[in-house]
């Protein structure tokens, strides 16, 4: 019998529908039977397996999450549980330690401070600078083809903790990293026609559910 997930989109704003499409796909391509849906309390991000941080505008997301109160709290302690999250550009500057703006320094951001990073806001320039590049990503397989980087107003990481994995670089630039259960990155996979990002979310989301099933069993 084959596990079922429960994903979900911070429907709070940004990307959600495009997450929530490419996320379905990558369900299917790995053969995995679940659902994704828009989540946005706390009692919902309860009962999901895995969550997905869509892009956005991250001051915009961070301020409505704690608007909301419990969210931010939740996501803290699913997080501590071992439940796999992707942050995506502004999904990855909430997972940060701290953020900074080029313009303004260090923000005053809520963030959930979780990934061991530093990020840099807008560090390749505003919406008129977005660009696509070429990325490789061993993480996703050693004979796959470079991934389709979509950045827009894309953050980099400027400083790593120790447990903290690069798994995606652009101009000697840090635009993907991973940290056990999370995944961050600073372009949008969801834009890139492209669903393996996700697909590799959603194999770190089995591989929690079925270690899980197993200890239930084990005990």
């Amino acid at each position: 019998m084959k596990t079922r997930l429960s994903v979900g989109v911070l429907g709070i704003q940004g990307d959600i529908e495009e997450n929530k499409r490419v996320a379905e796909e990558a369900l299917h391509h790995t053969n995995a039977k679940g659902e994704v849906r828009v989540v946005r309390y706390a009692n919902e991000i309860e009962k999901i397996d895995g969550l997905i941080i869509p892009g956005g505008e991250s001051t915009v997301m961070t301020t409505l999450a704690a608007v909301q109160g419990a969210i931010l709290q939740t996501i803290r302690r699913r997080i501590d549980e071992g439940m796999p999250v992707l942050g995506t550009c502004a999904g990855m500057i909430m997972l940060a330690k701290r953020a900074y703006d080029r313009i303004i320094g260090e923000t005053k951001q809520q963030l959930l401070s979780k990934l061991d990073i530093v990020v840099e806001r807008n560090a390749f320039g505003r919406q008129r600078d977005s660009f696509e590049a070429k990325i490789d990503m061993p993480i996703l397989g050693k004979n796959n083809n470079a991934f389709k980087g979509v950045f827009i107003r894309a953050p980099v990481v400027i400083e790593v903790g120790v447990a903290v994995e690069i798994i995606a670089q652009f101009n000697n630039k840090i635009v993907g990293v991973k940290q056990g259960n999370l995944i961050g990155t600073s372009f949008h996979p969801e834009l890139s026609g492209d669903d393996r990002v996700h697909k590799q979310f959603i194999k770190n989301v089995l591989d929690l559910r079925k270690r899980r099933e197993t200890e239930q069993i084990s005990s």
